[in-house]
This record gives structure tokens, C-alpha cells and sequence, in this order.
């Protein structure tokens, strides 16, 4: 087996984020249940909904694609596969992530749909409320794998959100036989109860064919997966068939199963939630920024915290700290 020139190559949603605050009653008054996520099926549903938004920022998102982010912040070799349109915002989606030293070739869909966006509203606790339109994210063809990228890396990271539609549900397949053939490991995130309730079957044929090295979920979507409303019953279902199981408990830390051994840490003090958009990306991306460099599981879940701790404490998915100069001091 060769020596891999890239940490991690994602394939996830390539989204920009449109982010405004927002009163609890204007999102009740919208429909729309605080703290979720919902899709938005037309762009004319989007266009509505963006001109009741106040001022906003517009910044890259998308799970996988943040997690790639504050990989690259921290020092990772980082590449991305994800599909704009041939547009004003597949080419902010493509600036932004070329701009932190990521790997990103794939081509840009022309015509519709446009590029993936998702309207953010944020309360004045910090709860997210997200309206995602997918767009053009959701027609990445397996033609457009880079599999000398995927071959030639250490983990494959896949979004559960990505895998819904069949075009690039095919594609993530592809690319995990890639991975496999090349003696890489994958790593997987559920990314939300939804995603799991369309496709907990195929996600357990994925468990139980030995597949996924690596399990991110947080606590509601791993007792979704396993149908359970005990924690400890979801992780004994799990735990033997997953080398690396990673649970993020919120406010109260995460843990790590692996061998049998558990390994927890608690929450990174914060002085105050402004927006949780991308929390859990960031943890994944302080997560396996610790394994690909060598750290345990307590000190790769401590970054972890660190990373999405980080994130929470300002507007928007994508971290503004130096992650680098963070991790030091608190890791010291």
C-alpha cells in the first residue's frame, strides 16, 4: 500500500449558507420548528423565504465541506468533492474552499438547479433553524469522483445528508469501494434524525458489511438508527460492529467507543451560544485531525470540543479563530 499524499478527501453537499437573525415568533409565523432543519423542494420556495429575511452573511457551507474546513485550519492535507452549478454562488462555494488550501476539482454543473443554499435563522439563544435547498449538490455523478484523490487519502468522509438522492448516493458507494480497494478507512456522519429515518436500512447494510470505520453521531441520532430511546442500548448495539463509534452529547461532552473502552470528555467552557450552525462538523473536524495525526481518543475528543466550541461562539459553520494557535493553548 502506498503512503497517502492527502489526510482526508470529503464528498458532501457543496452549500452556501445565507445567515439572519430571527425572533422566535417569526419562526413560528413561518412555519417552521425552531432548532430543525427542513428542505426546500423549489427555488421559487427559497426566493420567497430569502426575501422575509433580514440582513445576512453569506458564507460556505454544507456538513462535510466545514468539516474539511477546520481540518485545513488545523494543518490537515485536505481535498473535496461536491457539486455547484455554474453560477455566482457555486463560484463563492468554490473561492471559499480552493482559499483554505483545499483540494477542489470538481467540475461546475451549468443550468439548473442553481447552486445549493441554505437559509439560516438564528435565534437570540443561538439555535440554528435551517431551510436547505440543495439545488445542484445533488446531482454529483460518479464520473466526477477524483479517485486518484480518494485512493491516494487516509480517511473518505461522507455526509449522511448526500446520501438521499440516487446519483450521488451511487457516487459515495463508488468512492467507498475506492477507499476500500486502496486499504483507506471511511468515516461516515448520520447528520440528522431525517436522514436516518429514510435510510436506516441501507445505513445498517453499510454497519454490518464492515464499511464504515468510523461512526459520527450525536446522542438523538444514534437512537434513532437503532430504534431505541436508551442511549446505552443504542451504543451496545453498535459498538462491535463499528472499529471507532464517536457520540456528541451537546452541553454535556462526547464520548468515544473503541475495543470496548470508552473514552469521555465534557464540553468546552464557552462564554456565551451565538450560533450552533456547524458545531458538530467542527467536533468531527477536531476529531479526526487528532487520529490522522497520531493523538489518542481523549485528546482527539478534547480537540474535538475545542474545535466546535470555536465555532459556536460566532455567526456562521466555519471557524475565525486561528485553530492552529487554539489547539496549542488549550491542549497544552
Amino acid at each position: 500500500m502506498t503512503e497517502p499524499t492527502f489526510d482526508v478527501v470529503a464528498i458532501g453537499n457543496a452549500i452556501v449558507d445565507i445567515i439572519a437573525p430571527a425572533a422566535d415568533d417569526f419562526i413560528a409565523a413561518n412555519g417552521m420548528t425552531k432548532g430543525a432543519m427542513q428542505l426546500v423542494f423549489s427555488p421559487e420556495e427559497a426566493d420567497a423565504l430569502y426575501a422575509k429575511m433580514g440582513p445576512g452573511t453569506e458564507v460556505s457551507g454544507g456538513s462535510a465541506a466545514n468539516t474539511i474546513a477546520g481540518m485545513a485550519a488545523l494543518g490537515s492535507a485536505c481535498g473535496f468533492i461536491g457539486q455547484v452549478a455554474d453560477d455566482q454562488l457555486g463560484a463563492v462555494f468554490a473561492h471559499d474552499i480552493r482559499a483554505g488550501d483545499i483540494r477542489f476539482d470538481t467540475p461546475a454543473r451549468p443550468g439548473q438547479p442553481t447552486t445549493g443554499r441554505c437559509l439560516i435563522f438564528v435565534s437570540p439563544d443561538g439555535q440554528r433553524t435551517m431551510n436547505t435547498f440543495l439545488g445542484a449538490s445533488h446531482y454529483l455523478p460518479a464520473e466526477a469522483l477524483d479517485r486518484d484523490l480518494i485512493a491516494g487519502s487516509r480517511f473518505l468522509y461522507l455526509e449522511g445528508y448526500l446520501w438521499d438522492p440516487e446519483e450521488p448516493r451511487a457516487a459515495m458507494r463508488a468512492a467507498i469501494d475506492v477507499a476500500r480497494d486502496a486499504g483507506r478507512k471511511v468515516a461516515f456522519t448520520l447528520s440528522a434524525e431525517f436522514v436516518i429515518d429514510r435510510h436506516r436500512v441501507a445505513f445498517h447494510e453499510l454497519i454490518d458489511g464492515g464499511l464504515i470505520d468510523v461512526l459520527f453521531a450525536n446522542d438523538a441520532e444514534l437512537k434513532s438508527l437503532v430504534e431505541t430511546d436508551d442511549l446505552e442500548a443504542a451504543i451496545a448495539a453498535l459498538q462491535g460492529k463499528v472499529p471507532l463509534l464517536v457520540v456528541t452529547l451537546g452541553p454535556d461532552g462526547a464520548m468515544a467507543i473503541a475495543g470496548g473502552e470508552r473514552t469521555t470528555v465534557a464540553a468546552e467552557p464557552i462564554a456565551a451560544v451565538v450560533d450552533t450552525t456547524g458545531a458538530g462538523d467542527l467536533f468531527a473536524a477536531g476529531f479526526l485531525h487528532g487520529q490522522v495525526t497520531g493523538e489518542s481518543l481523549e485528546r482527539s475528543l478534547r480537540l474535538g470540543a475545542i474545535c466546535a466550541a470555536e465555532c459556536i461562539g460566532h455567526i456562521g459553520p466555519r471557524p475565525i479563530a486561528d485553530l492552529k494557535a487554539l489547539a496549542a493553548e488549550k491542549l497544552a
